[in-house]
């Protein structure tokens, strides 16, 4: 039974490609494909402009959990995974 707490996320179908891609990074990254996929959205705003992001967004009442609008430096895991690929 889900906590009224817990939002439920939209969750897509991923394509044959991008599944077996997240799988192979998730076995290189030593980390489920979930916690593979979250590495891999927190290190996109240091591979693209966040700024080029944020012009296009459709909706700006989630900014504040948004890894385009946060202005993070990348965390030791992150940069961890980084040097090892």
């Amino acid at each position: 039974m889900q906590n009224n707490n817990e939002k439920k996320y939209y969750s897509p179908q991923f394509s044959a490609l991008a599944s077996i891609s997240v799988r192979r990074f998730a076995w290189a990254v030593g980390k489920s494909m979930p916690a593979a996929v979250e590495i891999m959205v927190k290190l996109l705003p240091h591979m693209v402009d966040p700024a080029k992001i944020c012009l296009a967004c459709k909706d700006n009442t989630k900014c504040q959990s948004c890894v385009f609008t946060t202005q993070h430096q990348p965390t030791e895991e992150q940069i961890a995974v980084m040097a090892a690929l």
